[in-house]
């Protein structure tokens, strides 16, 4: 499975980006799907979650209100727009892929399968 990250750029606090991911995959809602970010000299961190249906969602608390995740099954296609955006959301943003058997959030990045290139997030104050 290739997932192709994209939609980031620089932008100013207070603005908004949207986030699309791509992928591969002939059976793509057999993937949940999630969102990480690593921030420079920071560990990769979740940012957000949905199963295969889209039924069950995880947001990190810092981001809860601000990001929205969603999928489109017929596209092979996540997105997370992102609103109200804050310097500290200024990361590298991936999206992964992983082969779930049931309609369930997974949490851990370890658990994921497959990782796209990533899709750089910078917000100005």
């Amino acid at each position: 499975v290739q997932l192709q990250a994209s939609g980031g750029g620089l932008v100013q606090a207070g603005d908004s980006l949207r986030l699309s991911c791509a992928a591969s995959a002939r059976t793509f809602d057999s993937y949940t799907m999630g969102w990480f970010r690593q921030a420079p000299g920071k560990e990769r961190e979740i940012v957000a979650v949905i199963s295969r249906s889209g039924a069950y969602i995880y947001y990190a608390r810092s981001v809860k209100g601000r990001f929205t995740i969603f999928r489109d099954n017929a596209k092979n296609t996540v997105y997370l727009p992102m609103n109200s955006l804050k310097p500290e959301d200024t990361a590298v943003y991936y999206c992964a892929a992983a082969q779930t058997v049931g309609d369930f959030i997974v949490s851990a990045d370890a658990d994921y399968d497959y990782w796209g290139q990533g899709t750089e997030v910078t917000v100005s104050s």
